[in-house]
């Protein structure tokens, strides 16, 4: 049977209730997407204008960034409401007519719920501010009193994750706490309403045929703030892995994810969900396991090294994770939050990627075809591996950080509450390239709300659709080998004969080899179903090739 023929004796899987197990996922940035209606802000229309893309690439299912109501302090991960749309990107009734055509191309829908914090401007934060101290309205927030003469100073020295202090006065002298940028007060989980209320939003989105949720910071909800509080630099220290951290990763944040699984078995299919957890690799599990969230994020070859012992040991440990938790692994390169990967591995080893970004991307000078090689191959190799792939838009046209956005354009709060410090994540949030002419190559046709450069041409999709050699190309036919090969069963590693080679064997008799070194490899025995580059009768440096060792 060829691959062809099996592709097309394949089932549905989209009927498969454990389909996001080895589903690849494509992560939208709704405002970076598309747009329709020519604002300069990408919208669901757009999105719904380009399903006929994402179903040629091949997607499983769409991971959808924030499209709440936003004042856009953090890009959108500062709500105003979560059971609405924001005004400039749709409609209620757009993003139903966005789902079931979606769902119609055989592509689930993820959702992102961004549960530490809301917005300022939600109501229940402006009902917060009119109440007075001890109300029930500010017992849903995180309120204190100050230290010092007349509680002027704040009631400690933290600092938040974008900079400055992470408590902001408010009228009356009390304080409320922000993880984050002072637009984003930190709910209070600890109050039984806000639990409530936000099993109120899950179902919402539930209800209207959404099939997953990624949880934003998902392990920052559960707090202890018992006197005495400790410094920021007590903070600093490692994070324990045994749930006592202040802030992050305590035990009782498990309680919130079961009664959230409770609500998403009542489904037929149950209601999938990832986690956003920042938490040491022994800590991960707990958020996978089938009573809480099911699954969650590793970044673990994001932050890796260009390195096959670094590459092997990362794969070995997260598969062994996901077996022991009962999940399945999560392979990730990019999102929106940071440097492209293209760039990344473009760049010497041990580059600080702040400071490049503040040379506008001249220093280091990147080695830009080393980058595109690279990011190539360590995608075919994760698509290689048992779990699921999460892809972030813009990475199958190969596109490189936009590294030299001009300080005037930044819209990123990191930059401006590091007071400059910090660049920011603009650079991967520029709007995506569709035509090599025209305004905004074809974002939409009132221009892109970040500056797109001249060279993003080269990147158009529609210049790559027609080019078999392209990146998209290369994508498309990574995505349709692996919906036939791929399986759930574990992978064999194989003897590879060199340090720099990770070599492993999947059920069907097929082979994934990667060349991380700088020489080329010997290539194994079997016939070629795909390569990430060219190959010939060795295997090239900074390529990943898959290898039919039997009949396919």
């Amino acid at each position: 049977m060829t691959l062809l023929e099996s592709q097309t004796s394949q089932s549905d899987r989209s009927l498969d209730a454990n389909w996001w197990r080895q589903a690849v996922v494509y992560q939208i940035y709704p405002r970076s997407f598309a747009d329709a209606n020519g604002d300069g802000i990408g919208d669901l229309a757009g999105v719904i204008s380009r399903i006929d893309y994402l179903r040629e690439l091949g997607v499983d299912a769409v991971w959808l960034s924030p499209f709440y109501p936003s004042a856009l302090a953090d890009g959108g991960y500062d709500v105003d409401d979560y059971r609405n749309v924001d005004p400039r990107i749709g409609t209620l009734s757009e993003f139903d007519e966005m789902a079931a055509a979606l769902h119609a191309a055989g592509i689930k829908v993820v959702v992102d719920i961004v549960p530490n914090h809301s917005s300022n401007l939600h109501a229940w934060f402006a009902l917060a501010l009119a109440a007075p101290r001890g109300s029930a309205e500010r017992a849903r927030y995180i309120f204190r009193d100050g230290t010092g003469p007349d509680g002027a100073l704040p009631p400690t020295d933290w600092e938040s994750i974008f900079g400055g202090p992470a408590w902001t006065r408010v009228a009356d002298g009390q304080w409320y706490l922000h993880l984050f940028a002072r637009e984003q007060p930190d709910f209070n989980w600890d109050n039984r309403e806000v639990r409530d209320d936000f099993l109120r939003t899950l179902a919402f989105w539930a209800d209207r045929g959404v099939d997953g949720f990624r949880i934003d910071v998902a392990h920052a909800l559960t707090k202890d703030l018992t006197e005495p509080l400790p410094s920021h630099a007590e903070l600093q220290a490692a994070m324990p892995v045994d749930g006592s951290h202040r802030l992050f990763d305590r035990n009782e944040v498990h309680e919130i994810y079961a009664e959230w699984r409770e609500l998403f078995n009542s489904y037929d299919p149950p209601r999938t969900a990832v986690a956003e957890a920042w938490v040491p690799a022994e800590r991960r599990a707990r958020y996978a396991s089938p009573e809480g969230l099911g699954q969650a994020f590793n970044f673990d070859l994001l932050k890796a090294e260009w390195n096959a012992a670094e590459f092997r040991s990362i794969i070995e440990d997260n598969l062994r994770e996901a077996e022991q938790s009962g999940a399945s692994s999560t392979w990730v390169f990019s999102n929106h939050d940071v440097v492209r990967h293209a760039s990344r591995y473009a760049l010497p080893a041990g580059t600080a990627q702040q400071d490049w970004l503040f040379t506008g991307g001249t220093s280091p000078a990147p080695d830009t075809e080393q980058g595109l090689r690279r990011a190539r191959a360590v995608t075919l190799l994760a698509l290689a591996l048992p779990g699921s792939a999460y892809l972030y838009q813009g990475e199958e046209l190969g596109l490189p950080e936009v590294a030299d956005l001009p300080a005037d354009a930044l819209q990123d709060p990191a930059f401006f509450r590091s007071a400059g410090k910090e660049k920011g994540r603009d650079g991967c949030r520029v709007p995506l390239p569709w035509t090599a002419t025209g305004p905004s190559f074809g974002f939409g046709p009132g221009g892109a709300h970040l500056p797109q450069p001249a060279w993003f041409s080269e990147y158009a999709a529609e210049v790559q659709s027609v080019d078999p050699a392209s990146t998209l190309a290369f994508y498309r036919s990574a995505l349709a080998a692996r919906r036939v090969l791929q399986s759930a069963e574990q992978l064999t590693w194989r003897a590879a004969g060199a340090a720099d080679v990770v070599q492993f064997e999947r059920p069907g008799g097929w082979l994934c080899v990667t060349n991380f070194g700088e020489v080329a490899a010997p290539l194994p025995a079997g016939r070629i179903l795909l390569a990430s580059g060219p190959v010939g009768d060795d295997l090239p440096p900074d390529t990943t090739v898959w290898l039919a060792t039997g009949e396919l």
